[in-house]
């Protein structure tokens, strides 16, 4: 059986097959197709079969990592979308939080709202925070705002009521009745999507469904029909953004949950190769043609998030705790109006792509600057597929020397060293900002750049060790091989914690454990091993954050708090607090703001090959250049076949190691040793 895997990036599409029948992986990379991602997942799928041999009928499992919401949002061009809300509350979505983008500069526009005011529709009708109907839903009202909607000619609808986190019969009356009318318009309610409470917030994550859901409706339908156009025949699954994967049908459902889907599955991936090679603390460092992505992983456990901002816009889905910025191998350099060079986070993309690439793009980007230094292969990449265009990589770097009066040496030495910094900063923030020692992880460098600057961005924060997979350039698409099949089920409370009188807690605890045995019923394949976990967010009355504690797993087998359960999460609580704030009060009240149980069907894992043993390095010897490197400027250095590497080789720096899908850059003051599974460990020498 053949089980594949396919990412869709910003530039390339990868795809990851494993045959299980033999245990060995099959690769392939190709442009992505921007207008129609689908395109390229089909290619795909045709080229790996095509490559391993395999009939369609032999592939037994299909994942997916997606952009298409992410880059809806980003573009700013999803669907037409009106709001109904309570009376009084049209413009909770232009008023939001009150918060400035940015403190200090006194121009900067908040994102605008994704819904125009004039498709802002109110209702007469009102819930109380403890879930009674104060003001009755009035049946003529809803027909006339029914009407009134019909009349915008709106492609979606978000309804979002006051409080109905706490009772969703006003907003599901109304989202049956625009269903009912507009069966062509894509309606959902904002209890559906995130039924926790913060009004503001949940608004914007139901707008933001709306907003990106006829367009992935669309694209899984196209997505499904392209699959099955090649005869395999399974369907797709996606993943989501808090690292599951999830049927077409949940997506169409919950399109706002794969904000995140493709950089997920690289941190999937990476927990579970560096696991197998004996690290479970690490950093995944994730860097691609447009973006890079990072993630604080402790004790093989991805740091996760209730919420994210995605373009300026929030969103109350769980996620893991990826920070973005704006720096690939894409990313365009140019000299600012003070003269300083700045890189990103516009990106050149996969078309034109950078100039290097030979397909007319003029603008230098950071992969122009490594291919001037040496670090990129002058002459060709991708295995020799792609052929390097210099001098064209070299007239775009000269436009950025010219401006800072310097030379090209100097300008593409800047352009590397200015991402290196934004990266560095990346990391940063998911560990010295979260209250973590980055010394204390490991880098797992990957995606088609990442391994080009892992060391240098190591040796700015402080940490010591850099680990590059066997095939980093396509170790998302890994990612969705490794990756159960998972969804959340938040409920909210707003209860103190009592001991004694936990009856809010166990019904919202009860409503939460129907509804995820309900979707394992649906989702799980026939014979996997589920798991069901779950998880409080607490606080100090009248604190405005939250912290994450386990729910015990006897709650969680019983569907109901038994005695010393809630106790068991206070004190959970006040350690946690001490952790993430350096204090707790121990007489304080303690609030239970909202659980979430978990529901997983798991899969099969599989473990990466093991390769043979050697200790020669010039096995694997194929060239030398001169590679500029920050500090001493030119080196003669040696170049490296990845696939000639035998498992205990050193390597130490300076050394390049060229593969298919990626470059790995060993620097002067690095060496690297090539484990039992073919990772490269790279120690840096810190100063």
């Amino acid at each position: 059986m053949l089980r594949i895997g396919i990412d869709v990036g910003g530039t390339f599409t990868d795809v990851t097959a494993l045959d299980t029948a033999d245990g060995r992986f099959h690769i392939h990379k190709l442009p992505s197709t921007t207008d129609d991602q689908s395109v390229a997942v089909a290619e795909g799928v045709r080229a790996i079969l095509q490559r391993t041999g395999a009939a369609p009928g032999d592939v037994g499992y299909l994942g997916h990592g997606t952009t298409v919401a992410t880059n809806t949002v980003l573009e700013s061009d999803g669907a037409r979308t009106a709001l109904v809300t309570t009376a009084g509350l049209r413009d909770v979505l232009e008023i939001g939080r009150q918060q400035r983008p940015d403190l200090y500069d006194l121009d900067a526009d908040k994102a605008p709202a994704l819904v125009d005011r004039s498709l802002v529709h109110t209702v007469t009708e009102r819930m109380t925070a403890q879930g009674t109907v104060r003001t009755p839903l009035s049946g003529q009202d809803a027909d006339a705002v029914v009407e009134r909607i019909r009349a915008a000619d709106p492609e979606a609808v978000a309804v979002c009521f006051l409080h109905s986190y706490r009772n969703d019969r006003h907003e599901r009356d109304i989202a049956d009745r625009l269903r009912a009318a507009l069966p062509d318009v894509y309606v959902c309610a904002s209890a559906d999507i995130a039924p926790v409470f913060r009004e503001f917030e949940r608004f914007s994550t139901a707008a933001v469904n709306a907003y990106v859901g006829p367009r992935i409706n669309r694209y899984m339908s196209r997505l499904a029909d392209r699959i099955e156009a090649t005869g395999v025949p399974v369907p797709p699954k996606v993943i989501g953004s808090s690292g599951g994967m999830m049927s077409l049908e949940s997506v169409a459902r919950y399109p706002v949950t794969t904000l995140l889907s493709g950089p997920s599955a690289g941190v999937v991936a990476a927990s579970h190769v560096a696991g197998q090679a004996g690290f479970g603390n690490l950093i995944t460092f994730d860097m691609g043609g447009t973006s890079t992505d990072v993630c604080l992983v402790r004790d093989g456990q991805a740091v996760a998030s209730t919420q994210r901002r995605i373009n300026g816009r929030p969103v109350r889905t769980p996620s893991l705790d990826i920070h973005t910025v704006g720096a690939g191998g894409g990313s365009i350099a140019h000299v600012d109006s003070g003269g300083a060079l700045e890189v990103g986070p516009a990106s050149a993309g996969s078309q034109p792509g950078p100039a290097a690439y030979g397909r007319g793009g003029d603008r230098p980007t950071v992969t122009d600057a490594n291919v001037l230094r040496g670090r990129l292969n002058p002459r060709h990449i991708l295995g020799g597929a792609l052929a390097v265009d210099y001098e064209a990589a070299a007239r775009a770097v000269d436009g950025v020397a010219k401006a800072m009066a310097t030379g090209r040496e100097v300008a593409a030495r800047g352009i590397g060293r200015i991402a290196a910094v934004n990266m560095a900063g990346a990391v940063r923030k998911v560990s010295v900002e979260a209250g973590e020692d980055p010394r204390a992880y490991v880098l797992v460098a990957f995606g088609g750049a990442g391994p080009l600057h892992a060391v240098e961005v190591a040796r700015e924060v402080g940490m010591r060790t850099v680990v590059v997979p066997p095939n980093p350039g396509t170790l998302c698409a890994l990612g969705l091989l490794v990756t159960d099949i998972r969804a959340e089920f938040p409920r909210a409370v707003l209860e103190e914690a009592d001991e004694h009188d936990p009856g809010k807690l166990d019904e919202a605890l009860r409503e939460a454990h129907e509804s995820a045995r309900g979707w394992l019923a649906a989702e799980a394949p026939p014979g996997a091993e589920t798991r069901i976990t779950g998880e409080a967010r607490m606080r100090y009355a009248r604190q405005n954050f939250e912290l994450s504690v386990p729910l015990p797993r006897q709650a969680i087998d019983t569907a109901r708090f038994g005695p010393g359960a809630v106790a068991e999460m206070v004190a959970a609580f006040h350690e946690q607090h001490t952790k993430s704030y350096g204090f707790a009060h121990a007489d304080a009240r303690v609030q239970i703001v909202e659980i979430q149980l978990t529901a997983a069907a798991l899969v099969d894992k599989p473990e990466l090959p093991s390769i043979a043993a050697g200790s020669d390095p010039r096995e694997a010897l194929v060239d030398r250049r001169q590679v500029d490197f920050d500090e001493t400027g030119p080196l003669d250095t040696p170049v490296y076949e990845r696939a000639g590497l035998r498992a205990g080789t050193r390597l130490p720096g300076p050394a390049i190691v060229e593969q298919l899908d990626t470059t790995t850059v060993i620097t002067p003051d690095a060496t690297a040793l090539v484990d039992a599974y073919g990772n490269l460990v790279i120690e840096v020498e810190q100063r």
